[in-house]
């Protein structure tokens, strides 16, 4: 497997699934300075030409959702998602979505100062972080004791967060966020 990478990108949360998932992959580093991502080879792996993008023999993935639904499903002993007709698959698949559907672009008006407007179809940050935090329930995880590939989604959002220096407003999420700092695979921003 090799996974298209630069530290200062989203590719980092693709690279926090592979090392929970405990796969052997190559690490293919994309200067952006140098456009990289935009030739035509790499157009071939990611026609948007952006991080994260994922070959696996065959396979092109692309976007951070999908490359972790990929996993899950590859690294079933990794018990990173529920499996295929499990009870839990829809509220995964659910929070897996959430992730770039709602949360990613809620928080991105949030720290750029833009005003949400209801036609672009996702929710206020506020609303949002309401969400999470009735997801997360009284577990450490969101699904209990259970770490899945839906806290590296959600979480990763919430440590991007902390990079802007926003200062703490849910100590929920934000006691959630340290124990997924805490693990000993977690995403390292800008490494």
């Amino acid at each position: 497997m090799k996974l298209y990478y630069n530290p200062q990108s989203r590719a980092a949360i693709a690279k926090w699934m592979l090392d929970e998932c405990g796969a052997k992959y190559e690490i293919v580093p994309i200067d952006f300075a140098k456009r990289e991502h935009k030739t035509p080879e790499f157009l071939k792996i990611n026609p948007a030409g952006k991080l994260p993008a994922l070959v696996d023999g065959e396979s092109k993935v692309f976007e951070g959702a999908a490359i972790c639904l990929y996993l899950g499903d590859k690294f079933p002993e990794a018990n990173l998602a529920p499996k295929i007709g499990a009870p839990e698959r829809g509220r995964y698949l659910s929070l897996m979505v959430y992730s770039t559907s709602q949360l990613e672009p809620a928080m991105g008006d949030t720290l750029l100062k833009v005003q949400p407007l209801p036609q672009r179809g996702w929710s206020e940050f506020e609303t949002v972080k309401d969400v999470i935090e009735g997801e997360l329930g009284d577990g450490p995880y969101l699904f209990g004791d259970w770490f899945t590939a839906a806290d590296i989604m959600i979480g990763s959002m919430f440590m991007w967060k902390r990079m802007w220096g926003t200062p703490p407003d849910r100590p929920k999420i934000e006691a959630y966020v340290e124990r997924l700092l805490a693990r000993p695979a977690a995403m390292k921003i800008g490494k």
